[in-house]
């Protein structure tokens, strides 16, 4: 029950900070999109930015999980074709739904009922690729 609680917690506390920020505003992604704004490429900067921080820390301090076990980030595969092809497709869906997948379920629990239609779409996409993942080069 408290890692139930301590991730909802921090889930609530993205979902708050998500709406706050305008990170889940369409008008936001639209404007990022059209290179007319710089605030969400600030905050993913930062994003990027805070994360490279606190993997470092991670890595260096030997860190533990809830459970208390060891937590082992593994090296990535160098490879710049797959993470190219990704982020366009990335993208192009990020583009043309509005929503990349945190505030996806951040708009549906601000009651946004439209949004069932993105997650389901991005749910299916996901099994697409899990049934499809042996046979995609990778």
């Amino acid at each position: 029950m408290k890692k139930f609680l301590s991730f909802f917690g921090i889930g609530l506390f993205l979902g708050i900070l998500f709406i706050k920020s305008e990170v889940a505003s369409w008008f936001r992604i639209y404007e990022m999109f059209q290179f007319k704004s710089f605030h969400m490429y600030g905050i993913i900067g930062s994003a990027i930015v805070l994360g490279i921080i606190v993997v470092k820390y991670l890595k260096r301090n030997q860190s533990k999980d809830f459970n208390g076990n060891e937590i082992i980030i593994n090296e990535k595969d160098k490879g710049f074709t797959r993470y190219i092809a990704g982020g366009i497709i990335f993208g192009l869906g990020w583009a043309l739904a509005g929503a990349c997948p945190g505030p996806m379920y951040v708009l549906l629990g601000s009651m946004l009922p439209s949004i069932l239609v993105l997650i389901l779409g991005a749910l299916l996409g996901t099994f697409v690729y899990g049934a499809l993942r042996t046979k995609l080069p990778h």
